[in-house]
């Protein structure tokens, strides 16, 4: 049987069960990011507590993002099937734990499980898929899964909303049962890993709980501040100053340390550093607009919550398109050439919003977001590629889950310095979102800086390796084809 690294990946034919399979973990994790918006008035009128309301989404992303980079690592120690199927079991404990809850707390509980299981299957699925497929299909496979974000992003609010209307609202959470068992079954019975040789590399325990303490209190930070309390607030202070130290200790810690948890060393590789810095500013782009642009479809342009959605919905549209077709440039222009048309068109897309005013129509709204997302399909998942195939397979993991923490932590940076940029300029609407006669032009200025980010963007794309495809890169190309 064939192998790629230490992945058996059998018959040509087994993949496209795996690639199913990591697709159906993936959706799960796309649909309960959105579908919970819809029924969360629902919840809060059964359940009560209504100010613990914004833990349920914070609870969640704050969990994934932290674990991401983990069980990026892990996956690299104690093999992916292994923390795939961990993750999906988290994610299924939470989910049953969340469908049965009898109170807020509980069900912030089952949330948090549920932000650990994400937190496993995104980075570990898309290192399976970059394990198994070679380098001109990998574009495709990602394209794939992109595409699951993209259907979510418009069936789980809708969900949502049929089910806390004509059901209930707690199989939101039931229904993810048997997709689990479902995606475990698949992956349990049509992937399998070469046994590991060699002694087992020890586990960085003091530097994971470090990084996973430091990341949590940055990340609350950010997501809190101006919100809950005062940037220049004692809770500000404290949390910041406790975060800064964690992460000072875990640098320290991943210094000293043989085997790290998280090996600062591979940023140093230009490639995956530049990879890691294009994917923050990502997610700085894409939280910026995935916050704002609903804001200004109903504050401004005065359209429903479903059109509002809708015109977002046309970026995660454009992201898949383009991601699927990334291969065909970077394997014929090369991965940088590719990043910078990708960051130029997504330059292109943001100026498009600097047009859009309060008498704009939805389909403008939803032009330039397609146009971004088209920019953000051929950036974020070549230079991801390009990182992944410098990677080795022991390192594949933890560069894959450094790089979507990046992205995670641009999330939070984006919410917060856009949140600031608003609620200077705006007053806040009986339905907590920014309102007054200063929202458009609070918008307008986050559109502004999400063009000067994307500009940043171009220059980060510009500074990746020209010739990836070393001699001994080409090489274990051509292995890796034939194994496949």
């Amino acid at each position: 049987m064939p192998t790629t690294g230490h992945v058996s990946v059998g018959l040509r034919s087994e993949r496209g069960p795996i690639l199913l399979s990591l697709m159906l973990a993936t959706a799960l994790v796309a649909l309960d990011a959105t579908i919970i918006a819809t029924a969360s008035a629902t919840i809060a009128r059964e359940l009560g507590g209504f100010d613990q309301l914004p833990w349920l989404f914070s609870t969640y992303l704050l969990a994934q993002a932290v674990s991401t980079p983990v069980f990026g690592r892990l996956a690299d120690v104690l093999g992916r099937k292994r923390l795939m199927l961990a993750g999906v079991a988290l994610f299924f404990a939470g989910s049953v734990l969340a469908g049965l809850a009898p109170t807020m707390g509980v069900l912030i509980a089952g949330r948090v499980l549920q932000g650990l299981g994400a937190g496993a299957v995104m980075p570990v699925s898309m290192t399976i898929a970059a394990d198994i497929y070679t380098l001109e299909e990998r574009a495709k496979t990602q394209g794939y899964l992109a595409s699951v974000w993209a259907i979510s992003a418009v069936v789980g609010p809708t969900l949502g909303g049929v089910f806390s209307q004509f059901t209930s609202w707690r199989w939101i959470f039931l229904v993810n049962i048997p997709l689990c068992a479902l995606a475990a079954w698949m992956l349990a019975r049509r992937y399998h890993e070469a046994p590991r040789e060699g002694v087992r590399e020890p586990i960085d325990y003091v530097g994971a709980t470090l990084l996973a303490g430091g990341s949590t209190l940055l990340l609350l930070g950010m997501l809190e501040g101006g919100t809950r309390w005062g940037w220049g607030s004692l809770p500000s202070v404290v949390i910041f100053s406790a975060a800064a130290a964690l992460l000072a200790a875990f640098v320290v810690q991943a210094r000293r340390t043989r085997h790290p948890i998280v090996d600062l060393a591979i940023l140093r590789r230009r490639v995956v550093g530049v990879s890691t810095a294009v994917s923050l500013l990502v997610g700085v782009v894409v939280l910026g607009l995935s916050t704002y642009v609903p804001i200004y479809a109903q504050g401004v342009l005065g359209t429903g919550p479903l059109v509002a959605g809708f015109a977002l919905a046309a970026m995660t549209v454009g992201w898949p398109l383009s991601a699927s077709n990334a291969g065909r440039f970077y394997l014929r222009i090369g991965f940088r050439i590719t990043a910078v048309i990708g960051t130029s068109v997504a330059v292109v897309g943001t100026a498009l919003t600097l047009l859009l005013g309060p008498g704009s129509s939805v389909l403008a709204v939803a032009g330039a977001c397609f146009v971004i997302g088209t920019g953000m399909g051929l950036t974020a998942v070549p230079t991801l590629i390009a990182a992944q195939s410098q990677a080795s397979f022991s390192e594949r993991g933890a560069v894959t889950g450094t790089n979507m923490f990046a992205r995670s932590l641009g999330s939070a940076v984006g919410v917060a310095v856009c949140g600031a940029i608003v609620n200077a300029r705006t007053s806040v609407g009986a339905d907590g979102t920014p309102a007054g006669p200063g929202l458009m032009s609070a918008i307008h200025l986050v559109f502004v800086l999400l063009v000067g980010v994307a500009a940043v963007l171009v220059v980060l794309a510009a500074l990746m390796p020209a010739d990836l495809q070393s001699a001994r890169d080409r090489r274990a190309h051509a292995e890796d084809a034939a194994a496949a």
